[in-house]
């Protein structure tokens, strides 16, 4: 009767696990697009894009631009290394996704819904990649 139960929980384990890391890579690899798109849209210094005048950090909208490019191309490459779970890419997708959250905080007054947005999608990000453990996730791959 425990061995079912065992057998039973660790299924259910492996199964979270896997469900967490592909949510993790789905939400990284759509913020990575959506962070290209952004970017593209900043380079070409597109009118969807405000500026206000009393705010702290003020930077060039190009740069800007090519920082969330660059970002946003990094991060769906490291979303293709978590479909195969690999332990670099929970560690890359981590600091890519913190780096996505400071830039998008720093560029909160050119397009700040956006911003917000982005922000909580990269929380997702760390939370599903920072809850699964390391044994669990290999086990479900």
């Amino acid at each position: 009767m425990t061995a079912t139960h065992t057998a039973h929980r660790s299924a259910a384990k492996q199964g979270w696990a896997s469900g967490t890391m592909v949510f993790a890579a789905v939400m990284l690899m759509l913020a990575g697009v959506l962070d290209i798109f952004r970017g593209i849209m900043a380079i070409a210094e597109d009118d969807i894009f405000v500026t206000t005048r009393n705010y702290v950090f003020q930077f060039d909208l190009t740069s800007w631009g090519w920082i969330h490019l660059a970002l946003g191309a990094i991060g769906v490459l490291v979303s293709l290394g978590l479909f195969r779970a690999a332990t670099w890419a929970r560690v890359a997708g981590v600091a890519i996704a913190g780096l996505v959250i400071i830039a998008n905080f720093l560029s909160l007054p050119y397009y700040p819904v956006w911003s917000v947005v982005m922000i909580a999608f990269s929380g997702f990000v760390i939370w599903a990649l920072c809850v699964v453990r390391r044994d669990d996730s290999f086990a479900a791959f």
